[in-house]
C-alpha cells in the first residue's frame, strides 16, 4: 500500500510540476465533457421551458382561417361559423375574430404617417375570445356585453402593441380608429400560440358594423377541442363550417409548431453530442502526443528511477496514473463548466434549468477511458527506456 501511495505521489508531482503542460493536456477532456453536458442541458432546458408553456397554453387550440370561395379578396366565414364549429362533438369552445381592412389605428396625431405606412391590425372580436385562448387580460378588462348594449366605443390592446404605444396601467388613453375615438379599457396578455394577436387592437362586433360598415362576418376562428383529440377535431372543422361545400377552410394546431421546434432541438443536441465526442477524440490524440514528448523531456528522471531499481511496470504505472488524473480532473472541470454554461444561458433566456446530472458520470467515464487509452503508448514507451538510453535522450 505504501508503494502505491508513493506511486500516486510521484504521478501527481509529475503533473503539478508542469502546470501549463498539464492544463493543455486537460483541454481535450474539459471541452469534450463541457460540450456534452452543455448540449444536453441547454436543449433539455429549452424543452422544459416549452413543456411549461404548453402546460399553461394547452395543446388543444385550433386556428381556422377562411379561404378560397368564401370571398374573393378578403374571404370570410358565414355569420354562424362559431355555432357550426361548436356543433362538432369534440369542440369545447370557440370564438371568432374579423380583421378590418382599411382601418388605421393611431395612438397620437403625430404618428399618423408611420401607422398609415405600417398599419396596426384591427380585429372585431367575440366576447369569449380570452377564455377560448386561455389568456388573461393583464390590465383593465375585456370587451363586455355592456359595450354592445350601451354602444360604447371601447378598445383592448394586444400586449406587444401596449408596449409600442407606451400604455401605462390605469392610464386614460384614447386611440383613433380612422376618424373615430376609442377609449382603451384593457390589455390582453401575450398569446404565445398566435403572436399576431399581440400587436392587434380589438373592438366589438357592434362597433365594427356601425363605425366601419362591415358585414360582421369573421375570417378566423379559435377553437378548443377535447384534450387528446385535437387533430381529429381539426380535421372535422372544415366540413362543419363549409357543410361539405367548395368553400375552403384551413386549420392548424399552433402547438405543433412548438413541438416541432423541440424536435429540432433534439437534432441539435445529437449534433452537439457528436461534436463533444469528437473533441474528446482529438483531446485523446493531444494527450498521447504531449505525454510522448514528456517522456523524452523526462528521460533523465526515468533513467534515475530505473537505475535505483524501479521496475518497468512502475514506470509505466506512473505515466498511466498521470493520464488517469488528467481524465478525472478534465472530466470534473468539463462537467462544472458545462453545468455553469447551462445555468448562465438558461437564466439569460428565462428557461427552466434542466441539467442531466445522471448522465454526467457516463461522459466523465468516457473522458477517463479516452485519457487512459491515450496514455497507454507513452507509458509503454517510458517503460521500455533503458538507463543508458536516457543519457542519450536527456
Amino acid at each position: 500500500m505504501s508503494a502505491f501511495r508513493d506511486l500516486l505521489g510521484v504521478a501527481w508531482t509529475g503533473l503539478t510540476a508542469r502546470k501549463v503542460r498539464t492544463l493543455l493536456i486537460m483541454l481535450g477532456p474539459i471541452v469534450g465533457v463541457a460540450a456534452m453536458v452543455g448540449a444536453v442541458g441547454l436543449t433539455e432546458s429549452a424543452k422544459g421551458d416549452l413543456k411549461a408553456k404548453l402546460a399553461v397554453l394547452g395543446t388543444n387550440l385550433i386556428i381556422a382561417q377562411a379561404g378560397g370561395t368564401f370571398g374573393s379578396q378578403n374571404p370570410t366565414f358565414p355569420d354562424d361559423a362559431v355555432h357550426r364549429a361548436e356543433a362538432v362533438s369534440t369542440v369545447t369552445s370557440a370564438a371568432a375574430t374579423a380583421e378590418l381592412a382599411s382601418v388605421v389605428a393611431l395612438p397620437s396625431q403625430g404618428g399618423s404617417d408611420y401607422y398609415q405606412a405600417f398599419p396596426v391590425p384591427v380585429r372585431a372580436a367575440d366576447l369569449t375570445l380570452p377564455s377560448v385562448l386561455e389568456v388573461p387580460v393583464i390590465n383593465g378588462r375585456w370587451l363586455t356585453e355592456s359595450d354592445i348594449k350601451l354602444h360604447t366605443r371601447s378598445i383592448v390592446l394586444g400586449a406587444g402593441l401596449a408596449k409600442q404605444y407606451a400604455f401605462l396601467p390605469g392610464e386614460t388613453r384614447t386611440i383613433k380608429l380612422n376618424d373615430t375615438d376609442y377609449g382603451v379599457v384593457g390589455v390582453l396578455g401575450s398569446v404565445a400560440l398566435d403572436p399576431d394577436l399581440d400587436n392587434a387592437v380589438f373592438i366589438t362586433q357592434w362597433a365594427a358594423e356601425h363605425d366601419f360598415a362591415t358585414d360582421g362576418k369573421p375570417n378566423k376562428l379559435y377553437v378548443r377541442s377535447v384534450t387528446g383529440r385535437t387533430q381529429e377535431t381539426a380535421d372535422a372543422i372544415p366540413t362543419a363550417i363549409n357543410l361539405g361545400g367548395p368553400d375552403q377552410v384551413s386549420t392548424k394546431v399552433p402547438s405543433d409548431v412548438l413541438q416541432a421546434s423541440a424536435q429540432a432541438d433534439k437534432t441539435l443536441q445529437q449534433t452537439a453530442l457528436f461534436a463533444g465526442l469528437l473533441a474528446l477524440s482529438v483531446g485523446g490524440l493531444g494527450i498521447a502526443n504531449v505525454m510522448s514528448i514528456s517522456v523524452i523531456q523526462r528521460s533523465s528522471e526515468i533513467g534515475i528511477r530505473r537505475a535505483v531499481g524501479h521496475s518497468r511496470s512502475k514506470i509505466a504505472s506512473q505515466f498511466l496514473l498521470e493520464s488517469l488524473f488528467v481524465g478525472i480532473l478534465g472530466g470534473l472541470a468539463g462537467a462544472a463548466l458545462g453545468v455553469g454554461i447551462v445555468y448562465l444561458v438558461s437564466s439569460v433566456a428565462h428557461w427552466v434549468v434542466v441539467v442531466a446530472y445522471s448522465r454526467i458520470p457516463i461522459w466523465m467515464t468516457l473522458a477517463l477511458i479516452v485519457s487512459v487509452g491515450a496514455g497507454l503508448y507513452p507509458s509503454i514507451k517510458a517503460a521500455r527506456l533503458e538507463p543508458l538510453e536516457t543519457l542519450r535522450l536527456g
